[in-house]
């Protein structure tokens, strides 16, 4: 969220919208793409233990998948793997 523009962080903060930081070493293997799945329950791959971490300290579930061949050769993490999903 740091190279979010500050004006558009802080709307987000005042609806009551939490970050949780990606390690610079974890965005490019795509620490950033992470797929909530019901409230406070989250997918990402595995061996992104920075972000992991975060969303668990935020209260958060996560599973993870190991993704080596669907996601890193893809280039698609969880979040490209979807369809979209109607809550109820």
């Amino acid at each position: 969220y740091k190279r979010q523009p500050q004006d558009f962080i802080l709307w987000l903060q005042q609806q009551g919208i939490a970050f949780v930081d990606v390690p610079e070493e974890e965005y490019l293997p795509m620490g950033c793409n992470v797929l909530a799945i019901a409230p406070r329950s989250a997918l990402m791959l595995e061996n992104l233990p920075g972000v992991k971490a975060g969303l668990e300290a935020a209260g958060c579930s996560v599973a993870t998948y190991a993704g080596l061949e669907i996601s890193r050769k893809g280039e698609g993490g969880p979040t490209c793997l979807t369809r979209p999903l109607q809550r109820i």
